[in-house]
């Protein structure tokens, strides 16, 4: 099984590349963007030395579908996917914040209420919460978007209202859209017995309009659980039965690393990888209800490129 890792693609029209921690972003004649969802795979902010096989596929064919099933909702940035790995959308200016939406008090924010914090980005949390407890509503705590190498910042609305980050007009937008996405998301999780409990968003504009961009509802931006022992789990405060990436997050902690300064990450073995290749195998046939069908591997670049060239001279 191979991983791609690394791209470095010339596409006609071209005019600049972004390697970002997971995606590869091609902008075409500063009006289209070809998105490129590699197999690496990154925690804690840092982008780890093994790449996971298929899971690029996976990632873009789960967001593609989901970005499909909410285009009643706000208008997103997906034109095609000319290849499994690929998708090709509008070139959008991006908000320089990231619109996370959570359902349950778990993971990060978990970890700060345990520690005594009371307030995540501007929303007030009531005391005697426990560990996966639901909210009575949901709850936007957005974050910076950090460039590479740095971690995101949380940031409240009245921080990014005065940082000029976005205009009080444009914010409202954001958090309608944000809520309602997430409505859907938890909709549609449900149908597949799962709960969605955290992800997030991205939004740019084109045209004067607000798009979503970027990936929706998959296990590298979103959490969900199994429903079915969800109530009993939370009751005897054992730990939730999860879908998402915190699998990877824990292994690494076990081993010593959270991504601190001076911290090394463990050694990938062939083992480690193929299991969380499984793993974001079971992840994909849950959260699409559909099976995976594997992709050839044997040249993934030249397959993207030749993909991608026909469709842009189409």
């Amino acid at each position: 099984m191979k991983a791609l890792t690394k791209t470095d693609f010339n596409f006609p029209g071209q005019k600049s590349v972004y390697h970002g921690k997971v995606r590869d972003v091609y902008n075409i004649n500063g009006e289209k963007l070809v998105m490129v969802a590699t197999d690496r795979i990154s925690a804690f902010d840092v982008v780890l030395p093994e790449g996971i096989p298929y899971k690029g596929q996976m990632l873009n064919q789960i967001a593609a579908k989901f970005l499909d099933a909410t285009t009643d909702i706000c208008p997103n940035w997906k034109l095609a996917t000319p290849d499994p790995m690929v998708t090709v959308g509008v070139l959008c200016e991006g908000f320089p914040v990231e619109m996370i939406v959570r359902g349950y008090l778990c993971g990060s924010a978990w970890r700060a209420y345990k520690s005594g914090v009371r307030e995540i980005c501007g929303v007030k949390l009531p005391d005697g919460m426990r560990e996966n407890e639901k909210f009575p509503e949901p709850i936007v705590t957005p974050t910076t978007k950090a460039e590479m190498g740095l971690h995101d910042e949380d940031i409240s609305k009245e921080e990014i209202l005065k940082q000029g980050l976005a205009t009080p007009e444009e914010y409202e937008v954001l958090e309608k859209y944000t809520l309602a996405l997430f409505k859907r998301g938890t909709e549609i999780a449900a149908e597949r017995g799962l709960i969605l409990v955290d992800t997030k968003y991205e939004f740019g504009k084109h045209n004067g309009t607000i798009y979503l961009m970027d990936e929706i509802h998959t296990p590298d931006s979103s959490r969900y659980f199994y429903a079915e022992g969800y109530q009993e789990r939370f009751e005897k405060g054992e730990p939730q039965k999860q879908l998402s990436k915190e699998f990877v997050r824990e292994w690494l902690m076990e081993n010593g690393f959270q991504g601190k300064d001076g911290q090394k990450v463990p050694e990938m073995t062939p083992a480690i990888v193929q299991s969380i290749s499984d793993r974001y195998i079971e992840l994909f046939e849950n959260i699409t209800g559909e099976k995976f069908v594997k992709e050839d591997t044997s040249n993934i670049a030249e397959r993207i490129e030749k993909n991608v060239i026909n469709f842009l001279n189409k």
